[in-house]
C-alpha cells in the first residue's frame, strides 16, 4: 500500500503531464536511445510516446533502459505501429498538427517556429537514416535545431530532448498555460493508473 506521500506525488505528476503533446519515434534502432528520449518525455510531462516499427526489429520500450531512463518507462503510456502511414494518419483525423525533425532543405530553425498547437505531435527518425519519405510528406511542418560547428548532427536523443525542451517551454510562455495540462478528471484517472503500476 502506498504512503500518502506517494499517492499525493502520483496525483501532482499527473496535474503536470502535457496534454495533447505526444512523441512519436518511428523506426529507432538502439533501444537505449529511445531510453534517454522516454527519461527526458517524463521529465517534461509528456505521457504519450508511439513508436513505429516498419524497417527496424521492434523491441518492447517497457523491458529496456533501466539505467538509461531511469525507469521512465514504467510511468509513460506506449502505443506500436507496424506502419509510419496507420500511425500519422491516426494522429491527423485526430486533429494533431504533426511536426518533424530532420535537415532538409525547407526544415524551418525550431526556435523561430510556432509549436503552441493544443494537439502536437513531434516526430523523430531512425539515428542513420532520419525520418522515412512517408513520414516527411504527411508532416505539416518540418523543424531543425541551428548547428553552429563542424558537426552537423546530434544523437538523436540529445535532438529530441531539445525539440521537446522548446515545445514545452513555448506552451509554458503562452498566455493560456492550463490548457496544455490535463482535466481533473484526466489526471485523477492517470494518477490511479501510476498507482496500479
Amino acid at each position: 500500500m502506498p504512503t500518502p506521500e506517494r499517492t499525493a506525488k502520483f496525483l501532482r505528476v499527473a496535474k503536470n503531464r502535457q496534454a495533447g503533446l505526444i512523441v512519436v519515434l518511428e523506426d529507432i534502432y538502439d533501444p537505449h536511445n529511445a531510453a534517454a528520449i522516454m527519461r527526458t518525455c517524463d521529465a517534461f510531462g509528456i505521457q504519450d510516446v508511439r513508436l513505429v516499427f516498419e524497417t527496424e526489429k521492434p523491441w518492447n520500450p517497457r523491458r529496456i533502459g533501466k539505467t538509461t531512463s531511469s525507469s521512465a518507462n514504467k510511468w509513460l503510456t506506449f502505443r506500436t505501429y507496424r506502419s509510419t502511414d496507420e500511425c500519422l494518419r491516426e494522429l491527423k483525423r485526430a486533429k494533431y498538427e504533426i511536426v518533424a525533425t530532420a535537415l532538409t532543405p525547407d526544415a524551418k530553425n525550431v526556435y523561430d517556429v510556432k509549436l503552441t498547437n493544443v494537439k502536437l505531435a513531434l516526430l523523430v527518425g531512425n539515428e542513420h537514416r532520419g525520418l522515412s519519405a512517408t513520414a516527411l510528406a504527411l508532416a505539416d511542418r518540418i523543424v531543425k535545431i541551428p548547428m553552429r560547428g563542424m558537426v552537423q548532427s546530434l544523437n538523436v536523443s540529445v535532438s529530441a530532448a531539445l525539440v521537446i525542451a522548446e515545445a514545452v517551454r513555448q506552451r509554458e510562455a503562452t498566455n493560456h498555460p492550463r490548457r496544455y495540462r490535463p482535466t481533473a478528471r484526466e489526471a485523477a484517472r492517470l494518477a490511479r493508473e501510476f498507482l496500479a503500476r
